[in-house]
């Protein structure tokens, strides 16, 4: 299987000015084509373990990131993205061009996923059994989840959970956890060994980092999973590591809230979060402090046995 790293950056690079680079993430290929010459090391960087397919295979997406024409480049650097020819986004500083990708491939997969009810929540997996993280920015999500893989558990998504409509099961489609502002260092100091992107500094979302997957996380991007959980995470500054049941119809309406597509889906958007809450068990999840979330995590896995 050629990776990403196995293509070196010459080749990377010919690929990204070119016919485009066909990159393979969980069940999406992207063709990705760029001339912004930072964009080729940082894909090694973080998406070296990741697929590439050749020139010939047909793409689910198909994305440019480019630079500005005439002076503008000059007086003021910044990246475009393009879907299809279209440009769904503003521009933005060509410092966030790592970050502007990363946003664009996730706004790919929510806007045009509709063979799967796509919930804006993390996913990890351990011993066949998935928890599903839904929560709003400041949460903690992202954080506990980049915890939790850092301790073993396989990342399926930071952002997006893609449940089948037809058996319920979470296809992956794992990509760099996405860090903000203080998480940053937390998960620096926490889990040493992971590897993050360079933060990015004054972006919408403040200052941004990503951490790279493991790369069986990776290797294993064709596995489904069964979930076995929904837990809604608030991170509370000198919290207890508590759990609290919520009932099936509450948890079932927040799904709902947190779904890109639940509407588009109709009554098939309703019978699969309907399925998924009635295969799981639902909680709130407060906490402080990562070690006492671990040791939560755990419990469940051992209850589960």
């Amino acid at each position: 299987m050629l990776t990403v790293a196995a293509l070196g950056q010459p080749e990377l690079s010919a690929r990204l000015r070119g016919p485009g680079l066909r990159l393979r993430t969980g069940p999406f290929i992207s063709c990705i084509r760029s001339s912004v010459p930072a964009l080729g090391p940082a894909l090694e960087r973080m998406y070296g373990d990741y697929p590439v397919l050749d020139n010939d295979i047909p793409a689910d997406f198909d994305v440019l990131l480019r630079r500005p024409r005439g002076l503008r480049r000059l007086v003021k650097p910044q990246v475009f993205f393009h879907y299809d020819g279209m440009e769904p986004f503003q521009p933005l500083p060509l410092a966030q061009l790592y970050p502007m990708f990363e946003w664009a491939m996730n706004w790919c997969v929510s806007s045009h996923a509709h063979s799967w009810l796509v919930i804006h929540a993390a996913v990890v997996e351990k011993e066949g059994k998935a928890v599903i993280l839904p929560a709003p920015p400041g949460s903690g999500k992202s954080t506990l989840c980049a915890a939790l893989v850092a301790r073993g558990w396989r990342l399926l998504s930071d952002e997006l959970t893609l449940v089948r409509l037809d058996d319920g099961r979470i296809d992956p489609v794992p990509r760099p956890v996405s860090l903000k502002n203080a998480s940053i260092d937390v998960i620096r100091a926490w889990a040493p060994q992971a590897h993050l992107s360079a933060p990015v500094a004054d972006t919408m979302k403040g200052t941004v980092a990503h951490m790279r997957p493991p790369r069986e996380s990776v290797v294993r991007a064709d596995e489904p999973a069964s979930p076995a959980w929904i837990v809604f995470p608030q991170w509370r500054a000198g919290a207890s590591a508590e759990l609290v049941p919520v009932p099936q119809a509450r948890a079932h309406l927040r799904v709902a809230e947190n779904a890109f597509n639940y509407s588009l889906l109709g009554a098939a958007g309703f019978t699969t979060a309907a399925r998924l809450v009635d295969a799981t068990r639902t909680f709130d999840f407060s906490y402080g402090a990562l070690d006492d979330a671990m040791a939560v995590f755990e419990r469940l896995l051992a209850e589960r046995r």
